[in-house]
């Protein structure tokens, strides 16, 4: 697979992150609550005590880690591909350590974090490809 078809298919991934947490990071804002399918655990996972670093919605941090990684995809030198496949490291490992919160400490999950933490995977999945080409 050539690298900028390795570009172009990570590039819908990110916008697909960035529609989830930007959905989020606005539920966040507006004080409103979330559309849960399944609980209402997205409602107690977004108005938990981990929600928010120093006042910063997590959800608008993912929002900026996913426009970063989409900013990646529009170059073709070496640095971009490695700026994109650590931005996809770093969150999936955050992703990872979001998880173990909602079961371990909040004892409950929200379906639009297990979604973005499942595009956050799919994504690094592309740059590990990208990084091995």
């Amino acid at each position: 697979m050539t690298e900028r078809r390795l570009r172009l298919s990570a590039a819908p991934f990110a916008l697909l992150g960035a529609r989830i947490a930007g959905y989020l990071t606005w539920i966040h804002f507006a004080g409103v609550d979330p559309v849960c399918l399944a609980s209402r655990g997205c409602e107690r996972v977004q108005s938990s005590p981990y929600s928010a670093i120093r006042g910063v919605p997590v959800a608008a941090l993912g929002l900026a880690t996913y426009l970063a990684i989409l900013a990646t995809t529009c170059f073709a030198h070496e640095p971009a591909r490695l700026a994109g496949g650590l931005l996809a490291l770093v969150g999936v490992g955050f992703s990872g350590y979001l998880s173990y919160l909602e079961v371990a400490e909040i004892h409950a999950l929200c379906q639009w974090c297990v979604a973005s933490a499942t595009v956050m995977c799919a994504l690094a999945s592309v740059w590990r490809v990208s990084l091995a080409a």
